[in-house]
């Protein structure tokens, strides 16, 4: 093979991998008003990481994910849709070009029971622990039992815990793993099927205070407790 033919031939291939790298990775392109879960470039395009992920904010929750618009659909759609749920992310049918329907009255649209609860403040973990503490416990009753009574049925229970950034991704995993599920052990225990409640960890990939180094480790830990938290997220029809 000439050298000329060599480089057409390598200037081909690149050209289709560009091509192919394109087509598997799309810009999403959010509405800015309110509240966006995801980091976004000044075209209000998610930013995505090397594996075609999106990054999240600090503020981000499951309800923020459906919430926020990427065109007609929830921005979650295209980044966590197994959170957001299939019904919420199917396009509307394409309407027919047909004679006007008889208007009628639409129906009231069902009450919800949605909600969403974040143990913090003196709700949170001691440091390098997942004891729930009795400000926490009580926080719980209130504050998800109680509204559970409200709810016809419920369809999801969403428990999401965080670490703060002291110590290694993979131990703050862990750690944050099991403070979810020191959380669904205690409403287990006042009554909540396990078949609805779904736990992960963010680790420490989701922190919602920043501190400074130079404080000393006594005053980082305290500084830092607002991020070792555990969020709630309930969604059902209401009574």
């Amino acid at each position: 093979m000439t050298a000329a033919k060599f480089r057409l031939a390598s200037a081909s291939l690149l050209m289709l991998a560009s091509l192919s790298a394109m087509a598997q990775s799309k810009d999403i392109v959010v509405d800015p008003k309110g509240d966006v879960p995801y980091v976004t470039d000044q075209r209000n395009v998610v930013v995505k990481s090397g594996a075609d992920l999106c990054w999240r904010t600090g503020s981000w929750t499951p309800g923020a994910a459906a919430d926020a618009k990427a065109g007609e659909l929830p921005v979650g759609c295209e980044c966590d849709k197994d959170v957001v749920g299939a019904d919420k992310c199917a396009p509307a049918p394409a309407a027919r070009a047909t004679a006007p329907a008889p208007v009628a009255v639409p129906a009231a649209a069902p009450a919800k029971c949605d909600f969403s609860v974040t143990l913090a403040a003196d709700n949170t973990f001691a440091f390098n622990k997942a004891v729930l503490t009795k400000s926490a416990k009580a926080n719980l009753d209130n504050a998800v039992i109680a509204k559970l009574g409200a709810c016809a049925s419920v369809q999801s229970v969403i428990i999401t815990g965080h670490a703060d950034r002291l110590g290694s991704q993979s131990y703050n995993q862990k750690l944050s793993e099991k403070r979810a599920s020191a959380v669904q052990a205690y409403l287990a225990g006042k009554g909540l099927k396990a078949e609805h409640v779904e736990t992960m960890g963010a680790g420490k990939t989701q922190p919602i205070k920043s501190c400074d180094d130079k404080l000393g480790r006594k005053k980082l830990i305290e500084c830092l407790a607002p991020n070792r938290r555990v969020t709630i997220d309930v969604k059902g029809p209401a009574k």
